[in-house]
């Protein structure tokens, strides 16, 4: 009888033992975050001197064209960030570009990269146009690099 009670007991305490790793298993399975917003971020360099000059056109282009972008709903934000590069090959302006998610990211390829260059032609010009324009700014500026970074929303 004593054998039967220890045993009924070690039984029952092996039991709840595997309900709590179960129940530990299945919580380290589920992901202790939501993917969030996409961000593309470009790193420029804009030449001594002509700093004044790119946010004017940041002011009359570049805006313009987000807030148009924003209002038919192919991003969710855009910012402008001025940094101080340690080196004259870092970059001194940062342009960030927010996407709903992945799928509402376009890149230049797809139907959205179609809708966003046709919002870019009612707000600037002709793709021709902004070619030959992007090729100016060129003279005192430099694309150092494009990044796509994900939010993570803990929970």
């Amino acid at each position: 009888m004593i054998k039967t009670i220890i045993l009924s007991v070690c039984l029952a305490a092996s039991s709840l033992s595997l309900g709590a790793y179960a129940q530990d298993a299945h919580a380290q399975d589920e992901r202790r975050y939501d993917i969030g917003p996409v961000t593309e971020v470009d790193y420029i360099h804009v030449e001594y001197g002509h700093f004044a000059e790119y946010v004017d056109w940041l002011n009359s282009t570049w805006k313009p064209t987000m807030e148009a972008l924003k209002k038919a709903g192919l991003i969710v934000d855009y910012k402008v960030f001025q940094a101080s590069p340690k080196s004259p090959d870092q970059p001194n302006i940062f342009l960030e570009i927010t996407f709903k998610n992945m799928a509402a990211y376009a890149g230049d390829i797809g139907d959205k990269g179609v809708e966003f260059e046709a919002v870019a032609r009612k707000v600037i010009c002709s793709t021709e146009c902004q070619n030959k324009a992007r090729v100016g700014r060129n003279d005192y500026r430099k694309v150092l690099g494009t990044e796509l970074i994900r939010e993570l929303i803990l929970k």
